[in-house]
């Protein structure tokens, strides 16, 4: 059990002293600013909804998932700079949606899940599994994140076909590993200095790429990033393979015109796909035909702000 502390506004008073009229009128203005019991009782089940609501999105409850447990014996630990990014619901949403964005202009990457996926039928289910082996990676403890390093693995190895130019694809070919990985390091990590660290020191960011990279290697990428300078050197370097045709702009409407789970998350959603539109590089947008946000932009980026404050007040 836990027993009270003193408030340190409080002053002890000896036995027989009463208050002056400026101490009373003082706790008395305090008392009108504290939230009535009723009202904590309702703050308490808002935020019992929203982080419900959370993990039944990115928790198949059906195939007995559960939230991820952090845990120090994993691959990075609670001093990562990993643990720090990857830890904000919203901003992992904004980028996430932007990486995927990014990943389908590689028409090698578009192709492996176009032939050997559902995700036209089940895209929850595809974003629920990418968020899930990012939870393990990131917080789960080493034989965790091992394991699902190798189911993914084992999964390349059958992902293979042939590109309507008649050139072979692979998914575990290690330059396309490399392209997905760099724009889920990029973009993830974009999210979270836009709308979490604005001022994020740029070693703290390098510090990031280093980090993630285990992943990426793991994974059998290369090149792989190990800063933001060489991130941002692959990815021009890649640009001449990217390709925006019939199949790309079909994902595109596929993924950001997937409906919510609920109606009543449809308005949070509309928000986080719009912020993630306006993370896009500018040559991304143009290649997959999107809207310029200039005019919206200050609207887009004051709601998504605010949704990312109220889930951290959530999950707090």
């Amino acid at each position: 059990m836990v027993q009270s502390q003193r408030c340190p506004l409080e002053r002890s008073h000896g036995k027989g002293v009463g208050r002056t009229m400026s101490e009373t009128s003082m706790t008395e203005r305090l008392g009108r600013m504290m939230p009535s019991l009723p009202q904590l009782g309702v703050a308490r089940a808002i935020k019992h909804r929203l982080v419900e609501e959370v993990r039944d999105t990115f928790n198949d409850r059906a195939r007995g998932e559960r939230p991820v447990v952090r845990r120090e014996d994993g691959l990075f630990g609670s001093s990562s700079v990993i643990w720090r990014v990857h830890g904000d619901v919203a901003t992992m949403m904004i980028g996430g949606v932007a990486a995927l964005l990014l990943q389908m202009l590689h028409p090698a990457v578009l192709a492996g899940v176009w032939d050997h996926s559902r995700f036209r039928h089940d895209m929850l289910g595809r974003l629920r599994r990418t968020a899930r082996f990012i939870a393990l990676t990131t917080y789960g403890g080493r034989e965790e994140a091992e394991a699902a390093i190798a189911q993914v693995r084992a999964i390349h190895e059958h992902v293979r076909g042939t590109l309507p130019d008649g050139r072979a694809y692979a998914a575990n070919d290690p330059r396309l590993l490399a392209w997905v990985h760099v724009t889920e390091a990029v973009s993830f990590l974009d999210g979270w200095i836009r709308y979490g660290e604005p001022a994020m020191p740029a070693a703290d960011q390098d510090r990031y790429f280093a980090e993630i990279a285990v992943i990426a290697h793991a994974l059998g990428a290369d090149p792989v990033p190990r800063s933001r300078a060489e991130a941002e050197a692959l990815m021009t370097s890649m640009r001449g393979e990217l390709v925006s045709d019939a199949r790309t702009q079909e994902v595109v409407q596929l993924l950001l015109g997937t409906p919510a789970r609920k109606l009543s998350a449809e308005p949070a959603q509309r928000i986080l796909f719009r912020a993630a539109v306006d993370l896009l590089p500018r040559w991304a947008r143009e290649m997959h035909g999107l809207p310029d946000l200039t005019l919206g932009r200050p609207i887009v980026r004051s709601a998504a702000s605010g949704l990312a404050r109220t889930l951290r007040w959530a999950f707090s």
